[in-house]
């Protein structure tokens, strides 16, 4: 598939097109986490996916950002819920990483459409909501994501929260989705089965063969966070693993016992 600059993308998130090294909040290990640097020193590093978290100001304005509040990742304190976009301008959410990412902000969610269209990465898009309904999140996400026609197959909408997957996916019938889980319930196919979901994302640590087995049984996608130490899951290498999702990608992209992997599944 092709975005409107003519730039392929690098992996449909439902297909079977080569394991995904998703870089975690952009490359995250090098660069503040969930900024446009971030993401653009991913694609320096050879990374084609990157994972991003999504939540909304109190305006309705979609941000890339991780926590409820600024405190963390800004020079600014408080919760997104009492920000508006007049607000983005004098968030510096760089100087926190390190002095040379003095005044990078604090970036939209179009921004970011925009680069990965500019580029051609693949993205996993996920939904941070913080609101008690799950519907005014969904409805926004899918505005942003209707303006775009290679969405559908180049972006993967996941989150932990079944009920934003839920009525995204009443409002987006083919969105590729993956369901996120740190404990993984014992029914997790028959959840994402109804769901509609392609792909499962969860912990690196508690992966095993018979999670890989029951993903290949059911056609689901398998991808870990937030891994690394590419020896930890190597047993899973060759054993159907759709991806993993890393803060740092050259520990994958650079690793001669994963270039195989990257380039075609090797199917066990």
């Amino acid at each position: 598939t092709k975005p409107a600059t003519g730039i392929y993308f690098h992996g449909r998130p439902d297909t079977n097109s080569g394991g995904h090294v998703i870089a975690h909040r952009g490359a995250s290990q090098g660069a503040p986490e969930n900024t446009l640097v971030a993401f653009r020193l991913a694609y320096e590093q050879g990374a084609r996916w990157i994972e991003f978290d999504v939540s909304r100001l109190g305006d309705g304005t979609l941000v890339i950002h991780h926590d409820q509040t600024l405190d963390r990742c800004t020079d600014r304190t408080g919760p997104l819920s009492q920000l508006t976009s007049a607000d983005l301008a004098g968030i510096d959410a760089g100087s926190w990483f390190g002095a040379q990412f003095a005044g990078e902000p604090l970036a939209t969610l179009k921004q970011t459409l925009d680069l990965i269209d500019e580029t051609g990465f693949s993205a996993n898009l996920e939904i941070k909501p913080r609101e008690a309904s799950p519907e005014p999140m969904a409805r926004a996400v899918a505005r942003a994501l209707d303006a775009r026609p290679w969405a559908r197959t180049n972006i993967l909408v996941s989150s932990f929260d079944l009920g934003v997957l839920t009525a995204l996916r009443k409002l987006m019938p083919d969105q590729p989705l993956a369901m996120i889980y740190r404990n993984l319930p014992a029914d997790w196919p028959e959840i994402l089965s109804t769901l509609g979901a392609s792909s499962l994302h969860m912990r690196y640590q508690h992966l095993t063969a018979d999670i890989l087995a029951q993903a290949r049984k059911y056609g689901f996608h398998i991808r870990v966070f937030t891994i690394n130490d590419p020896a930890r899951i190597e047993p899973f290498r060759t054993t159907g693993l759709a991806g993993v999702i890393t803060d740092h990608p050259p520990l994958f992209l650079d690793n001669p016992v994963w270039v195989d992997w990257a380039a075609g599944w090797i199917s066990g």
